[in-house]
């Protein structure tokens, strides 16, 4: 089971969000979740990771980077969205990560920009106009965006932009210590934040056990190691491109198990904005040519 089955446990991981969101605090779920996740990794990353400390703390202050962007505000934002919006946004808007990665490598990478990534980026900006407006684009313009969609795009962007920074600085740590040193920082971030949520929305009880269990082991540890997995017998290209399954799975889910209503603005708006992901994914095709160095000449040499 790879990248299609590591699809198939996020959009799991939304549901479970929107349950959640009733039973208690984004911040102690987001907290409890990594206690467990630590737990977990650590039966076979701790002694490894303890072997490998002195290239750990060379690069500490980056890993502790990656843990704020990926565990602490990655999850944090991604559970208080799920308050104020459906899991079908949500898993929607998680889907333009590889398009806001691909942004992102054109400034911090300097990759060229390319056809698709213009295209795509256009037509999936006005997809999400469609989807956020409910079917008036400029609704967006005279209210303002959801507050729940608000947040579920910065989650996205803070995501990519973890996604771009392990490609920038390539930290030589081996994937399962690098994960789980960040999720040391994410939960270090968490706890003073936890320590100020009241006791009646922290409360471990039988409606909030089983979605810990889930988020700590199967969307933190699972997801990890299935995605780890994906990425080492298909490649980081293609892995990417599943992604963009995650709507219909979570659509599918939300539909049966939450009652979601599918509106024609959630068919035709994030069809239009996965479009564009799947062209910015697919069109590599330069958007502007490099001028053709100019040819060397002996005259040119004496100058």
């Amino acid at each position: 089971m790879g990248a299609g089955g590591t699809r198939s446990l996020s959009a799991s991981a939304f549901i479970v969000s929107k349950l959640a969101a009733s039973a208690i605090s984004p911040t102690a779920i987001t907290f409890y979740r990594l206690v467990l996740a630590l737990f977990l990794m650590g039966l076979f990353t701790a002694r490894p990771a303890w072997r490998n400390r002195k290239t750990i703390l060379r690069h500490w202050p980056k890993l502790a980077l990656y843990g704020a962007l990926s565990s602490a505000v990655f999850q944090a934002l991604s559970y208080r969205a799920a308050e104020t919006t459906t899991a079908t946004n949500m898993a929607i808007l998680t889907a333009l990560i590889p398009l806001l990665s691909m942004l992102l490598s054109v400034v911090i990478l300097r990759d060229p920009l390319t056809l698709g990534m213009a295209a795509g980026g256009v037509m999936s900006f006005l997809g999400l106009l469609y989807l956020v407006g409910q079917g008036d684009m400029l609704s967006v313009f005279q209210h303002g965006i959801h507050a729940g969609d608000g947040l579920m795009l910065l989650a996205g962007l803070s995501y990519a932009l973890y996604g771009v920074l392990l490609r920038y600085w390539k930290v030589p740590v081996p994937a399962w210590q690098s994960t789980f040193v960040q999720s040391i920082f994410a939960l270090l971030y968490m706890l003073p934040l936890y320590l100020r949520v009241p006791a009646a929305q922290a409360a471990l009880d039988v409606k909030t056990i089983p979605l810990i269990l889930y988020a700590g082991i199967f969307s933190s540890v699972l997801l990890s190691y299935l995605w780890i997995e994906g990425v080492h017998r298909l490649g980081p290209n293609r892995c990417s491109i599943f992604i963009n399954l995650l709507p219909l799975f979570t659509a599918l889910a939300a539909f049966v198990m939450l009652r979601e209503q599918l509106h024609a603005y959630h068919l035709l708006g994030g069809a239009v904005t996965l479009a564009g992901v799947l062209m910015a994914q697919t069109v590599q095709r330069p958007l502007m040519r490099r001028a053709p160095a100019a040819p060397f000449t002996a005259a040119a040499a004496k100058r």
